[in-house]
């Protein structure tokens, strides 16, 4: 894995640079040899000693602003048990950074410098809106989300996680949908490991714990799931709550949701790969409303010193896609017909994140075939929008036990869709470095970037096909998406051009320019 800088200071002003495979694990010390340095979107932290009495999540507060230039950033910090504080951040430019500690406590760290270095082992920051309805890095590098929904495998042990992890090196995907807190629902009936709050003497299996204190080792572990998947070069769409839930972890007050919202944010926000999701099926948590989704979305835009993405996924009923408070919409359908209206009426990208899935359960959403699933993903892509994929196959070939479903638990892959939306994801990141643009024609599907017009011909099965191409000289391809092949038809091409096409359904045919510039 990649090694990430993390550097600590001691509440006694001593500096000591501290080095790991992945941040938050194990800690390996390393002689400083210039003070306090680390990397452009790496995670920083202050470490500092207050007080362990009382209830320090409830009773103390810091925070630190951190100034290069005239620039100033300011980021709050947390209490991790014992008698230890931290706080992190997440510097984006090079250079010398002062900081200067706040706190409601006694600490004798105010004030210090830390050296920030040009980025390393191909970070490229957090994920922004790019381009109208795309997406890039903060340093400007295009990001196509090609997703994938694990909902509770933080929650699973180490021998489920790291075969999960193993199975996503293999594969293209470069998001995942995640679960903060555990799941209960259909092939996910298991106690996790780690509970996100402290669970004192007499706490029952269907009580969240005390939910004014948080369990360190719950989120020490989650970190470290998040620092793998950051050397991954994979981003963690982190859904902050959902419906499916016999804890109470779906029906806290108020008061707890914020102050978990101000917790997870102080803690995971210094990651440059997280993004916020407020709710899976947010319009199936009865004990809250679309008002206190608005209200929590609205705290995470005000706490987040990154504006990392965020959204909100529902069930039946969408939220307010037009509202400034999401970055992105978070759908759940297949109506890629509407693509183009959704894109012009809200102006930002759409993210089919919930199209159903490759498996084969006794559930309407979740039998697709591999051939369906990687059909929805084509017309996502080709209508400028993006495509989540899932798998749900029961039982899983050879894994013990049966329920092990990558959908639920992650685990391995079993489907054939995930090797063509790796092709699609390369194809679409040569031809559209800035994304694609849709275009409706009455039968077929097309869409263009700078470089390269891409057509999909869904079920149609022409043996020929007429492409208006206008004044530009181009070299054409037959594309097989289920194959993964693409056939280079001799010769270029301009004005209207009649080509050969193998007279099969799925098939697409692309065109780059002869002469891009």
């Amino acid at each position: 894995m990649n090694r990430r800088d993390l550097l600590t200071l001691s509440s006694a002003g001593a500096i000591g640079a501290l080095a790991s495979t992945s941040a938050f694990s194990q800690l390996v010390p390393k002689t400083a040899s210039s003070g306090q340095t680390t990397h452009q979107y790496d995670v920083f932290e202050l470490r500092l000693e207050g007080p362990a009495s009382g209830n320090p999540y409830l009773d103390c507060t810091l925070a630190a602003t951190f100034t290069l230039g005239n620039r100033s950033v300011t980021v709050d910090g947390f209490y991790d048990g014992g008698t230890t504080y931290k706080i992190r951040f997440m510097p984006d430019t090079p250079g010398q950074w002062n900081y200067t500690v706040t706190t409601n406590f006694a600490t004798s760290v105010r004030s210090g410098e830390m050296t920030c270095l040009p980025a390393q082992h191909g970070a490229h920051g957090p994920v922004r809106v790019a381009n109208g309805h795309h997406f890039s890095h903060a340093d400007g590098t295009p990001y196509f989300p090609f997703g994938t929904t694990c909902y509770a495998w933080t929650h699973q042990g180490d021998t489920l996680e790291e075969q999960t992890l193993a199975s996503l090196k293999a594969s293209p995907f470069n998001k995942i949908r995640m679960c903060l807190f555990p799941k209960s629902y259909q092939y996910n009936h298991n106690e996790p490991v780690f509970y996100p709050f402290a669970r004192p003497a007499g706490t029952t299996l269907t009580q969240p714990g005390d939910i004014t204190r948080f369990d360190p080792a719950y989120w020490a572990h989650l970190e470290q799931r998040l620092a793998q998947l950051r050397d991954l070069n994979i981003q963690a769409d982190l859904i902050l709550f959902h419906p499916y839930d016999r804890w109470g972890f779906a029906s806290m007050p108020a008061e707890a949701d914020d102050r978990y919202v101000r917790y997870l944010v102080a803690r995971l926000a210094a990651f440059s790969n997280v993004w916020w999701s407020l709710a899976n099926e947010f319009d199936l948590m009865k004990s809250k409303s679309t008002t206190d989704f608005t209200r929590l979305l609205r705290l995470v835009q005000q706490v987040d010193p990154y504006q990392h993405l965020r959204s909100i996924h529902y069930s039946k009923y969408m939220y307010d896609y037009g509202s400034l408070l999401v970055t992105h919409a978070s759908l759940q359908t297949y109506e890629f017909a509407k693509a183009a209206e959704w894109l012009a009426e809200w102006r930002k990208p759409v993210v089919f994140d919930e199209a159903m899935y490759e498996g084969n359960l006794n559930s309407r959403w979740g039998n697709l075939s591999g051939e369906e699933m990687t059909r929805r993903f084509w017309l996502g892509v080709i209508a400028g929008c993006y495509v989540t994929h899932g798998e749900t196959f029961f039982p899983q070939p050879g894994s013990a036990p049966e329920d092990v479903i990558w959908w639920a638990k992650g685990g391995t892959l079993h489907g054939t869709s995930p090797a063509r939306i790796g092709f699609l994801r390369t194809l679409l990141e040569s031809i559209a470095p800035h994304g694609l643009e849709a275009a409706a024609e009455p039968y077929y599907l097309h869409a263009t970037s700078n470089s390269a017009i891409l057509y999909y011909f869904d079920f149609h099965q022409p043996a020929e096909y007429e492409v208006p191409l206008g004044d530009g000289v181009y070299t054409a391809q037959v594309v097989d998406p289920w194959a993964m092949t693409t056939t280079s038809l001799p010769g270029t091409f301009t004005g209207k051009a009649k080509l050969p096409l193998p007279g099969k359904p799925y098939s697409a045919l692309l065109f780059r320019h002869a002469n891009p510039g």
